[in-house]
């Protein structure tokens, strides 16, 4: 039977049978009502018509099978009026029964569940008249799982590697607390630098992060079998930190480093749970980076493919609308939460037209000969999971090493070589954590995870401090390597000027008492609060006051009478005999009444004067009216005597 693509809404049955069937469809379906069709188009749809009037309607529903109703009461109970084949396949696992389909689309014969749609559109009249007793259909649901095993077993249906794989569990919500203090201290000591352009981190950032990371990144390096042969994933919550805290202006650019704003250094000793919230929600917006651009292999994203790639913000909703509606604490596998968004209506595309993306050549390589949007969804999801959502605490994660860990694009053209499609491809499991369900709206309010914060060191009358615990937290040595002088493996010294150093680059005198009070084992001694209060001191006894011009007169006695004029009072300042200290808040009201009072300014400020006036330096080389330059010099030699 035909089933070709018409409008989205058809407004009766009788316009759905007439202009959307032809007379070979129209007779097929007539036979199913048990009559003998007629010759005349006409004649056929009026038999259909009678068939479903009335009562017949709800008998022909009746004699459905339970897919076949299944797919009828999803589209009665929603706003549109097309099947959704891959919505409802997600849902349930299968399609409903069409009927047959004759070879070379003839003699195809219907199921009865041709008499709801019509070119896959149920007509408006048919839905109103079935929403009085068509009950609504089963809600969606997400099974989750208690526990997980040790091995990862792939589904039914899906190959079986030769060795199974362990499954490495991820604890994030705690993790991503301690790390985001961790990376703040690092671009606090200046040591991140990102591309000016594309604002992603340096090979060298990348590094530096990666050693202050609880426990390293997911996947630690190895060394590669041979240059054809590369398994290593890279680098994946290392390259997400200096991205998440540039969206969530923590951070800024200065030259190619980054740098702390007031935002940043306020989140040192901010609640970290906000923080992580405050990040999400900034990179819900973002678009410094489209998370497409993190699979690799995918090429032609910033050439022909660009113009049909889809708004990452839309894409980043729907997969945290999905991530709220996750059973709370339990594992979810990655598979069926992409199957959960497609049934429940969240589900997303990444481009609309993949012929201007492709895999090694674009020619032979294109994403539109393989219809691989799915494929590309579901890594683009991936990536924000395993990237960004479980980087800052949302989701627990449960992974495999991805090279080998899918194998749904071993059949498109140019991935023969590929060890993986994208370097997610190992998320096999996730789990929503407290933290995660507060920040996505799931629950109004979050009960921070028990605070690890504990002694760590000694801080002595002699002005060292020494540290007790082997077991130093990146952020804490950071911290103290900003706020004292290493002077052996465990002891730092608390000196004046790396004090004042400290202060001068933006760290207040109570951040570091406070960072000394909540690490160490007893309090601050005398002689420490001595030191704070000094440096405190002789921070704040020294004030900048702005920017100011410095006016140089003629002589004493006009630079006196300017300072005591009424108006000139309040706008400059005499210094020694000659100057006048302007500040630039007043510059231009200070001109204003200069030029009253009959003077300009010669240079540095507006033009010199063209008339004599006694007292005032004329310019260099500017003539008075009627004068030549040889007498205009004369006069200002007058002048300077």
């Amino acid at each position: 039977m035909s089933y070709a693509r018409y409008e989205d809404e058809i407004p009766t049955l009788e316009s759905a049978l007439l202009e959307h069937m032809n007379a070979d469809d129209l007779r097929r379906l007539a036979v199913l009502s048990g009559e003998k069709p007629p010759t005349r188009k006409a004649d056929m749809a009026a038999v259909i018509v009678r068939h479903l009037a009335g009562a017949g309607l709800r008998g022909v529903w009746e004699g459905l099978d339970e897919m076949q109703r299944a797919a009828v009461a999803e589209v009665v109970h929603s706003t549109a009026f097309r099947f959704d084949a891959k919505r409802l396949r997600a849902k349930y696992g299968q399609d409903p029964d069409w009927g047959v389909a004759g070879k070379y689309g003839r003699g195809a014969k219907p199921s009865p569940l041709r008499f709801f749609f019509y070119g896959g559109v149920m007509p408006t009249d048919l839905k109103q008249r079935l929403k009085t007793f068509v009950p609504a259909p089963r809600r969606t649901t997400l099974a989750g799982l208690e526990r997980l095993p040790p091995i990862y077993v792939p589904p039914s249906g899906q190959p079986a590697e030769d060795e199974p794989e362990p499954l490495t569990i991820h604890e994030t919500e705690r993790k991503a607390q301690r790390e985001l203090l961790a990376v703040l201290r690092l671009v606090d000591a200046g040591k991140l630098t990102v591309s000016d352009k594309t604002h992603r981190p340096s090979s060298a950032a990348v590094v530096s992060i990666t050693a202050i990371l609880d426990g390293g990144d997911y996947y630690p390096h190895v060394p590669p079998k041979s240059g054809w042969d590369d398994e290593n994933a890279g680098p994946i919550r290392a390259f997400a930190w200096p991205l998440l805290i540039q969206a969530g202006k923590l951070a800024q650019l200065s030259g190619t480093r980054l740098q702390l704003t007031k935002t940043g250094r306020q989140a040192l000793s901010a609640p970290a749970a906000k923080t992580l919230r405050s990040l999400w929600n900034s990179w819900m917006g973002t678009t410094l980076l489209d998370e497409l651009a993190r699979i690799d292999c995918v090429k032609g994203q910033s050439g022909k493919g660009k113009r049909g790639l889809t708004s990452v913000a839309r894409r980043r909703e729907s997969i945290a609308i999905g991530l709220a509606e996750c059973p709370a604490g339990a594992w979810v596998s990655s598979d069926d939460f992409l199957r959960y968004l497609t049934a429940s209506g969240n589900d997303f595309t990444v481009t609309r037209d993949a012929w201007g993306l492709y895999i090694c050549d674009q020619q032979y390589g294109s994403l539109g000969y393989d219809g691989s949007g799915p494929l590309l969804d579901d890594r683009y999801a991936f990536c924000l999971l395993l990237e960004y959502a479980a980087t800052l605490g949302l989701i627990d994660v449960a992974l495999i090493p991805p090279a080998d860990a899918r194998a749904d694009f071993r059949d498109m053209w140019g991935t023969d070589a590929l060890p993986f499609f994208s370097r997610y491809d190992g998320l096999m499991y996730l789990r929503l954590t407290p933290l995660g369900a507060w920040c996505l709206g799931a629950e109004s309010n979050y009960q921070p995870v028990a605070a690890e914060d504990k002694p760590l060191f000694r801080v002595l009358p002699s002005l060292e401090i020494v540290v007790v615990d082997a077991e130093l937290e990146p952020a804490d040595r950071l911290a103290l390597n900003s706020y004292a002088t290493p002077v052996a493996d465990w002891v730092w010294r608390l000196e004046p000027l790396k004090l004042l150093s400290a202060i001068a680059d933006g760290r207040p005198v109570s951040e570091i008492r406070e960072f000394l009070e909540g690490r160490g084992f007893s309090a601050i001694p005398d002689t420490v609060e001595d030191l704070l209060a000094d440096v405190a001191l002789r921070s704040t006894a020294i004030r900048d006051c702005g920017l100011a011009r410095l006016i140089e007169c003629a002589d004493a006695a006009l630079a006196a009478m300017l300072a005591g004029e009424a108006r000139m009072r309040k706008l400059c300042t005499l210094v020694g005999d000659r100057r006048l200290v302007v500040p630039v808040a007043s510059e231009a009201a200070f001109l204003r009444v200069l030029r009253e009072l009959g003077y300009l300014v010669s240079s540095g400020i507006a033009r010199p004067a063209k008339t004599k006036r006694p007292g005032i330096e004329l310019g260099p080389t500017e003539a008075r009216d009627g004068e030549t330059p040889g007498a205009t010099e004369a006069a200002r030699q007058d002048v300077g005597d």
